[in-house]
């Protein structure tokens, strides 16, 4: 009998975003690298004027390495003997160079190094396909099942049924366009992130979306696992405030966090998060988490607004000792 020959491995692989070919640590550790790095993208962007999500034009010198566990690492330690570094950049206003501070220069080589980095561990699209995969039904599905849950016992089906009407949901940080199709009968979904992967995932900015043209709009908005993707405080709470601008009078708005983001922060515990939330406009329904968790999520009503009064705007320190430093401001 001839000897069975062993099918070979084609070289351009096909898509395997929907598979769970990874482990859940493995995917876990390279989402986490990927949180980190895009924070410091974020950051150091609006440091140096840049609009987010731009590309950084700057090279990195030859002789200088990225550290393979760079993304665990303080921002300094990747910057390396950037104040060394000869670099030329052109004004934007003008077109002619500019002299640099060393600061700037050590944050625009800073940048690079960062996106070199983002794009050593597969870009963008590593990070969404990891995030697609933890979704997956064979590792408990997506956070849309507890809210799909909460709205079923709010009788939200039914009354759609019953009124043959479909609530509008807006998904804000949708990786898949079908998260929702078991609901296409009482919900008219609009799936929407910062970077589409799919031809039905509207790519748009939440942030940036026309808060006139969609005062009111929404009859539901997720905000699963995007809030804390947010790299700064006050946007955080912008995010917030926008949605309840956008949900209609009875709107509810969902809400996904890591537990870590309030059990561990120094700035934010959940009767802080309570007292924001009902500043902004928004009544508790549900909440579910268990203790030593990995998520938490809540369930909003749209409520009257209460006067900030100089409340959150500031930093406050709730707990001392080893913190994240999650907070969110308005």
């Amino acid at each position: 009998m001839p000897k069975a020959r062993k099918r070979k491995t084609p070289i351009t692989s096909t898509d395997t975003s929907d598979a769970s070919s990874s482990k859940p640590q493995a995917s876990r550790t390279l989402i986490r690298q990927f949180h980190v790095l895009l924070k410091q993208q974020a950051q150091l962007q609006q440091s140096l004027g840049l609009p987010s999500g731009a590309a950084s034009s700057i090279s990195r010198p030859s002789n200088t390495t990225v550290p393979a566990s760079s993304s665990n690492q303080s921002s300094a330690s990747v910057v390396g003997s950037s104040s060394s570094a000869s670099i030329s950049f052109k004004s934007k206003a003008s077109g002619s160079a500019k002299p640099e501070t060393t600061s700037q220069a050590a944050r625009k080589l800073e940048l690079a190094e960062v996106e070199h980095e983002i794009e050593r561990l597969g870009g963008l699209a590593a990070y969404q396909r990891m995030s697609s995969i933890g979704q997956g039904m064979d590792r408990g599905g997506g956070s849309e099942k507890v809210f799909i849950s909460w709205l079923r016992e709010l009788g939200v089906h039914e009354h759609c049924k019953n009124a043959c009407i479909r609530h509008r949901l807006l998904e804000v940080g949708a990786l898949k366009p079908d998260n929702y199709a078991s609901c296409s009968s009482w919900l008219e979904v609009t799936p929407m992130d910062l970077r589409s992967r799919h031809p039905a995932i509207m790519e748009q900015d939440f942030l940036k979306m026309n808060e006139n043209e969609h005062r009111g709009k929404w009859d539901l908005i997720s905000l699963s696992l995007v809030v804390n993707f947010v790299p700064q405080p006050k946007d955080r709470g912008q995010m917030l405030q926008l949605a309840r601008s956008m949900l209609s009078e009875k709107g509810y708005l969902f809400l996904a966090l890591p537990l870590p983001c309030v059990t561990n922060s120094r700035y934010l515990t959940f009767e802080h998060l309570n007292s924001l939330m009902t500043t902004i406009g928004f009544a508790e329904l549900k909440s579910k988490w268990k203790e030593g968790g990995k998520m938490a999520y809540w369930l909003y009503g749209k409520d009257e607004p209460l006067p900030i009064n100089g409340r959150f705007h500031k930093k406050q320190e709730l707990r001392s000792g080893n913190r994240n430093n999650f907070c969110i401001l308005l």
